[in-house]
């Protein structure tokens, strides 16, 4: 099995977080020696055929190896650089009518045809406790295909120098605008999947994502109070090309107060940006609490999306057969049932995606080998389906999975994981600026923050970077210590305005945790700016009694 260690890495808003490094530690240009196509192919053969034999009646197999480097810098220094790399193969088999699963990271066919038969051992004995039968929704095998993300330049081609000199360049602007610290790294994967199955399938992907994340603190010395900024960008699945900024990727947030990015990222200009408003901050007015209409940049309400509607409609928690990091669901299947579940107001839409360009969540096929789709779990308001598997799909009347399996290794098992869900744009035109003239008292917010919400996705609490007074329509000073809070329905029934697909783009998760064996996927959710109105805001810096 792959050795995993941890990673400590000062970045994002929560100051110090844990960063999962999958791998061991390898020179950065071998990086760039991928196995042949050939040999991968022989390698699923083999364990098909050792898998049948021993009394399998499916069976897949999963060939990975997943690269990633990490670069971490601190104010004018590098922290650290760490490559790593891990390779090796997963073979999942139904047998008796249960699951087994076993893996290894020698590629010889000896080793892969005794992990087939291990996998094949596990099913059996699994079958002597298991109740009823997996049932998979069935797969039309599309034989030896091959999808790469769309990407103009390759990360790992890209001189480590180059890299850090850009994210100390970052530093160095937002230092000169008023941070007292910066950090500034980037984290950057590549995952090459081989998939294989007695379906009739042979699919090799190669996938890249990024991720940039700054943060800026600010420091008053005289009293000793701090502030920071994180970075509003979101993580991409694209090539290196994300920070060859053209005009266009561009976006002005609402009344000016951010430049945001869509396509491509100046992260000087964001580091700048950051250190400027992280000292702002310092003197910004505490928010009074109360009842405001709250306009969220899809910086901010992407977070919401993912804990309030991404979660609860995943099938394996709404069954409670999955409780871990995010509890189970409020969503239960008697609402979806009933057809007429009041999830939101009318006119809040919610897909499943897994084929949206430049998302985390974008590839051709799932880990199951089924082809990536698009549909509807939220309808005019109403909750219509969810996020669901092949062995899943039978539970809710669906001919085929969603394609929503996922694994974070060749060494781990697949099982359900989040698609990009994603708000529909509004049908009205209207920009943020247009959004922001019917408000009488209100609150704009941009990025993440610090956030709860309970095991079933229901009460929930979230903060932000940036936080805007508007009054009587228009955008006016910075606020601070803002946190709004509601619970899913009320919260989803209150939206009533959504902008127009021109301010529609992806922010996202790199590192969302879930299962026991814990593993990690990374997922982007897309939204346009949206009002809620009334909702619940609460002073965070004060001090109750």
């Amino acid at each position: 099995m792959e050795r995993r260690t941890f990673l400590k890495i000062g970045a994002g808003t929560a100051g110090a977080m844990l960063v999962p490094v999958f791998g061991n530690a390898i020179a950065a240009e071998e990086l760039l020696n991928p196995l042949a196509l050939s040999f991968k192919k022989s390698l699923a053969d083999t364990a098909m055929d050792a898998a049948k034999k021993a009394g399998a009646s499916y069976c897949d197999v999963r060939i990975g190896r997943y690269l990633n480097q990490y670069i971490t810098t601190r104010d004018l220094n590098v922290e650290s650089v760490t490559n790593t790399e891990s390779t090796g193969i997963g073979v999942r088999v139904i047998a008796a009518g249960a699951y087994g699963f076993a893996a290894t990271n020698s590629l010889t066919p000896d080793a892969v045809a005794g992990a087939a038969r291990q996998a094949v051992a596990i099913a059996q004995a699994n079958a002597k406790l298991q109740t009823e039968p997996v049932q998979l929704a069935p797969v039309k095998g599309v034989g030896e295909v091959a999808w790469a993300t769309p990407i103009r330049k390759d990360w790992r081609t890209v001189p480590v120098k180059d890299k850090a000199d850009m994210l100390i360049a970052a530093n160095k602007a937002g230092l000169a605008a008023g941070a007292s610290f910066m950090t500034a790294n980037l984290f950057q994967v590549n995952q090459q999947k081989y998939f294989a199955s007695t379906d009739g399938s042979y699919i090799d992907q190669d996938i890249h994502r990024l991720w940039a994340p700054i943060n800026a603190t600010a420091v008053d010395k005289a009293t000793g109070r701090f502030r920071s900024r994180a970075g509003l960008a979101p993580p991409v699945g694209m090539g290196y090309e994300w920070f060859d900024v053209k005009p266009e990727h561009k976006v002005r947030a609402a009344g000016g107060v951010a430049t945001l990015y869509n396509g491509g990222y100046d992260i000087v200009e964001e580091a700048k940006n950051a250190g400027r408003q992280a000292r702002e901050k310092l003197t910004a007015r505490t928010v009074d609490p109360g009842k405001y209409d709250l306009v969220l940049a899809p910086e901010n309400l992407f977070l919401t999306i993912h804990e309030s509607v991404g979660h609860p409609t995943e099938l394996d928690r709404v069954l409670g057969y999955e409780a871990n990091y995010a509890g189970t669901s409020f969503c239960t299947l008697d609402k979806w049932e009933s057809r007429n579940f009041n999830f939101g107001s009318k006119i809040v839409n919610f897909t499943g995606d897994k084929t949206a360009p430049g998302s985390l969540g974008a590839v051709a096929y799932d880990d199951e080998g089924v082809p990536a789709k698009r549909w509807d779990i939220i309808k005019d308001g109403i909750l219509v389906n969810y996020q669901a598997t092949r062995d899943q799909a039978h539970i809710i009347g669906e001919k085929e999975s969603h394609g929503c399996s996922y694994a974070d290794s060749w060494s781990n098992v697949q099982f359900q994981r989040m698609p990009n869900v994603s708000l529909v744009p509004g049908k009205q035109k209207m920009t943020p600026d247009e959004m922001v003239k019917d408000v009488k008292k209100g609150i704009y917010i941009l990025g993440r923050g610090s956030y709860s919400i309970d095991q079933q996705r229901y009460n929930f609490q979230f903060g932000g970077q940036l936080y805007f007074e508007i009054k009587d329509g228009k955008i006016g000073q910075m606020l601070e210590d803002v946190a709004y809070q509601s619970n899913t329905q009320d919260f989803w029934n209150a939206c009533t305005a959504i902008c127009d697909e021109r301010d529609w783009r992806m922010s996202g998760s790199f590192f969302d945790g879930k299962g026991q064996p814990s593993q990690v996927s990374a997922v982007s959710h897309g939204t346009s700016t949206t009002r809620f109105n009334g909702i619940n805001v609460i002073n965070t810096g004060r001090k109750i009694g």
